[in-house]
């Protein structure tokens, strides 16, 4: 059965984790970023103005990230009207209507350094920076009604089709970053023109197909240009790219219906997620071209696990809960965002992590091998992350509920107001701290889906039902509030033996959260420790508002090893960090 998934325009997150991390996100971390795309000269390059010698020379994705920031700042605006934030975009939108070509085309790198050779060199990003351009105006349009953003975007976009799918005159046949794809889906689902889709579908069918010849040195898995993607068996090749062209593969099985499409997506997804995804939801394990390895090849102290691809595995896996109704994509999208997404933020919302580490031993770091950094920062030369975490975290409310004519999903536990297909539903609850959870609805949903999470043993509901591919189903729900408590408390994950990087060793959960020890609070290192698997004591007064205290062995003798939230590591200064440990 199809579903569809609902937009976070029509979910508030009134209360909890989630709206605290709005919270920061719109009083902090959005101005943050900006100000640091101001001081490396992101935002001033859209002025085109730039002098050869200066400092700050603009660089051929900066018109992504700044478009990243436009979006999540769209989203935002789509809860709350800022005249202040909308003068920002404003100003950015007045600069890309005076620079653009008279054709539509822009892109800053380009008509700075390089415009006879536009739409020849696949390498440098310029259809990836047009996507996230035209996803920026979308988001942009429906908070604010100003039709100018999206019309030169539109503009934009027929360039590209006339000049890709329809005369087939450019120097590549596909992108080399895929990003634009899903958002021609999004301009299709906003205008209902289909030719939007049509592009859409152009790109994802020409690769693997064999590229034009000409500057192009991405012929390889890195790009998944290595088979049609209805041949594909495994995830290859750059995590990033590889999640956001996924989600353009799911995105044109849904509105096409097209068989093929959906069986690759469903092959890619179970292949990430049952072999090549860490137990914190991140993926991509090595530095070397930003990639996904071989199957269960998942070390942990080298672990690349880019924060942008743990955000596209979310985001791949929403789009496959609106193919089929199972709630392992609701687990894996849970996984994600209270773990390897939700790490590369830093506490205070200023700092972020482009990589993140599944362990840190200092003292056995070897010379020349490369290892995630320690800290995090404020801005990277390559600074993707940061507006993505920015714009994710303002659209959290996408992965709550999917629905279709008669069931409504509950996919995720927020305290939130939610309007579904004529029905309020209200979640009262303080999730994933524990599993208490109440749900008020006001209308009648004839089918009421509720997520049962795979880590969750025991549960309890208040009202007869029926549990199917891990949603628990209530009939004919009609102004009542429900009681359903998930059995939340720490439990002890034993790895697969086939990955050898902590083959032997146990992981520790609580809720969704994966936690992890710090030397920081268990005396400097965390050599010699053992897992004695007996009960653990959960407090909510420690770091991060959760500590919990594991019974353990220290070099032989009782000890309690106190650990924390993956999320929340690395907030301490520089310190050893572990998640497994020897059983």
């Amino acid at each position: 059965m199809k579903s569809k998934h609902v937009s976070f325009e029509n979910v508030d997150i009134t209360g909890g984790f989630y709206r605290e991390k709005q919270k920061l996100n719109k009083d902090v971390t959005l101005g943050a970023v900006y100000d640091r795309f101001a001081e490396t000269g992101r935002i001033g390059a859209f002025e085109m103005d730039y002098k050869e010698g200066e400092p700050n020379r603009p660089h051929y994705f900066w018109d992504s990230d700044v478009a990243k920031w436009i979006e999540s700042a769209a989203y935002i605006l789509q809860k709350q009207r800022d005249p202040d934030l909308e003068a920002k975009i404003d100003h950015l939108v007045d600069c890309i209507e005076k620079n653009r070509a008279d054709d539509g085309y822009f892109n800053i790198y380009f008509q700075l350094f390089c415009p006879e050779k536009r739409f020849t060199d696949r390498d440098c990003h310029e259809l990836y920076c047009a996507g996230h351009l035209l996803e920026a105006a979308i988001a942009y349009e429906k908070a604010t009604g100003k039709g100018k953003f999206l019309s030169l975007m539109k503009d934009y976009m027929e360039l590209i089709d006339r000049t890709f799918r329809v005369e087939n005159s450019a120097g590549f046949s596909s992108p080399g970053h895929e990003e634009i794809e899903l958002a021609l889906v999004k301009l299709y689902d906003c205008t209902g023109e289909k030719k939007w889709l049509d592009l859409a579908e152009y790109f994802v069918e020409m690769r693997g197909r064999g590229q034009k010849p000409g500057k192009d040195s991405l012929h390889s898995t890195y790009t998944q240009d290595h088979l049609p993607v209805r041949e594909q068996l495994t995830a290859e090749g750059h995590a990033v790219r590889a999640c956001y062209f996924y989600c353009a593969v799911a995105d044109l099985a849904k509105r096409t219906g097209d068989e093929g499409l959906k069986k690759a997506a469903n092959r890619l997804f179970d292949n990430i997620t049952e072999r090549k995804m860490y137990l914190t939801g991140s993926v991509g394990s090595t530095c070397a071209g930003e990639a996904f390895e071989g199957d269960f090849v998942l070390p942990l102290d080298t672990a690349y696990a880019e924060t942008c691809a743990a955000l596209a595995l979310a985001l791949f896996a929403r789009r496959m809960s609106e193919l089929e109704d199972d709630a392992k994509y609701a687990d894996t999208v849970e996984r994600v965002i209270y773990n390897g997404f939700l790490s590369g933020l830093s506490l205070d919302g200023r700092s972020f992590f482009y990589e993140n580490a599944q362990k840190i031993d200092l003292k056995n770091r070897k010379e020349g091998v490369h290892y995630p950094i320690t800290e995090r920062l404020a801005v990277f030369g390559c600074s993707c992350c940061p507006p993505n975490v920015t714009r994710f975290i303002a659209s959290i409310g996408d992965f709550m509920y999917n629905y279709s004519e008669n069931t409504v999903f509950v996919n995720q536990y927020m305290q939130s107001r939610a309007e579904i297909n004529g029905a309020v539903i209200e979640q009262i609850t303080d999730y994933p701290y524990n599993g208490k959870i109440t749900l008020r609805v006001t209308g009648r949903i004839n089918d009421l889906a509720l997520r049962i999470p795979s880590w969750c043993k025991s549960f309890a509901c208040d009202k007869d039902g029926r549990l199917e591919r891990g949603y628990y189903h209530l009939c004919a729900v009609e102004n009542c509030e429900i009681a359903l408590g998930l059995e939340t408390k720490p439990e002890y994950r034993t790895a697969d033996p086939r990955n050898e990087y902590c083959k032997g060793k146990a992981a520790v959960t609580y809720g969704p959260f994966v936690l992890c020890a710090e030397g920081v609070d268990n005396g400097g290192d965390l050599d010699g420790i053992k897992l004695t698997k007996e009960k653990a004591d959960v407090t909510f007064t420690g770091f991060a508002g959760l500590t919990v205290s594991v019974p353990a062995l220290k070099n032989g003798m009782p000890y309690e090893l106190k650990m924390i939230p993956y999320y929340a590591f690395a907030n301490r200064g520089t310190t050893d960090m572990s998640v497994w440990f020897d059983i």
